[in-house]
């Protein structure tokens, strides 16, 4: 049997991965064998831990993800993610069961659980929306706080300026995610659609 290797996702950096990294524990993957993803939502298929994941394992290999909502929200994204792996020679375990496209009861529970992400999703969104148009009209919306001060914004624009820094760094030390860092550099005209990435 091949390795185990684990990927867990938080979908903002204030949550806590250690839930998920225990259930892969309790699953059999090495602590040193979990991708991690922090401050990135599961609608969004650009995750660096969600690469990483991936490329690390091999045929006979299996990704053990604890939850199907943690590895992607969309229908489209999780068949994707689940037919490549097959296609490879890669098992995927969600939450110990193992999903066998050629196995009819498997491929319908792993479409159901998929289904239901998504839709787990789009309810997610939609109360948001309510909620945010009912704050709107008490007059109790007036937008959001910015998550770095005026002051850490032109610290982190000084950093990146430098070119010692990483994203991944830079968003370690503010402890912010990637949309977050490349809003700052994009106002300050060095992020992807200005200057030096």
């Amino acid at each position: 049997m091949g390795e185990l290797i684990g990927y867990a996702r938080c979908s903002t950096v204030e949550q806590d991965p250690t839930a998920q990294r225990e259930t892969l524990t309790v699953l059999g993957v090495p602590d040193d064998r979990i991708h991690l993803d922090k401050g990135l939502t599961g609608t969004s298929r650009a995750r660096p831990g969600l690469d990483q994941a991936p490329a690390a394992v091999r045929p006979g290999d299996t990704l053990v993800v604890p939850r199907l909502d943690r590895l992607a929200r969309s229908v489209p994204d999780v068949r994707d993610i689940g037919d490549t792996l097959v296609a490879r020679g890669v098992r995927l375990s969600l939450v110990g069961g193992v999903y066998d496209p050629a196995d009819p009861m498997s491929k319908m529970v792993f479409n159901m659980l998929t289904v239901f992400a998504e839709f787990e999703a789009d309810l997610l969104k939609t109360r948001t929306r309510e909620g945010m148009a009912v704050a709107r009209a008490r007059g109790k919306l007036k937008g959001r706080r910015p998550k770095l001060s005026a002051r850490q914004q032109a610290e982190l624009v000084c950093m990146h300026a430098t070119g010692d820094y990483t994203i991944a760094e830079l968003m370690e030390v503010f402890s912010v995610g990637r949309a977050t860092i490349y809003r700052v550099l994009d106002r300050a005209g060095q992020g992807r659609t200005g200057g030096a990435a």
